[in-house]
Parts: structure tokens; C-alpha cells; sequence
């Protein structure tokens, strides 16, 4: 393959590191696609597997169609983060 793309569930909070981990001591992994960033998950595990596993973040899934997928955009993802927080 030309790449292999772990997907997570952004809901599944820092876990999703432990899986990652797993995942890529099974294979050899070239990014990430996160899934259900649309819902109430804020996405913080992107950070630890970018900074520990040092894979970057391809996509993002925004809701449930194909035309949901999106480039993964860091820079209006922290912006997002931070207007949510109030």
C-alpha cells in the first residue's frame, strides 16, 4: 500500500493513544484519520499521538457523509478548542 491510515474515534478520549501505540507496533503506520469530530468530543488525543507517535493527522471527519472527510486543518482545530472552552 501506498500508506496505512489508522482511524480513531474522537470520542474514545486518551485512549485512543493506547491504540495507536498498539496499532503501530502491528503495522506501519503513516498517519491518522480522526473520526466524529463534529460531536462533543473536543479531539485532545490528536495532540498526544501527533507529539508521541510523531504521525500526523491527515482528515477529519465532521459528520456522516463522504463529503464530511475533510483535510485536517491544526490551526482551526486549536481555534475551535479554544472558542469551546467558555
Amino acid at each position: 500500500p501506498h500508506a496505512v491510515l489508522l482511524v480513531l474515534d474522537a470520542t474514545t478520549g486518551q485512549n485512543a493513544l493506547h491504540q495507536a501505540k498498539a496499532f503501530q507496533e502491528a503495522v506501519h503506520v503513516n498517519g491518522v484519520i480522526l473520526s466524529k469530530l463534529d460531536s462533543s468530543a473536543r479531539g485532545g488525543m490528536a495532540f498526544a499521538i501527533q507529539q508521541e507517535l510523531n504521525l500526523p493527522i491527515y482528515f477529519a471527519g465532521l459528520g456522516e457523509k463522504p463529503e464530511d472527510l475533510t483535510p485536517f486543518d491544526p490551526e482551526a482545530f486549536v481555534n475551535n478548542i479554544l472558542l469551546n472552552q467558555n
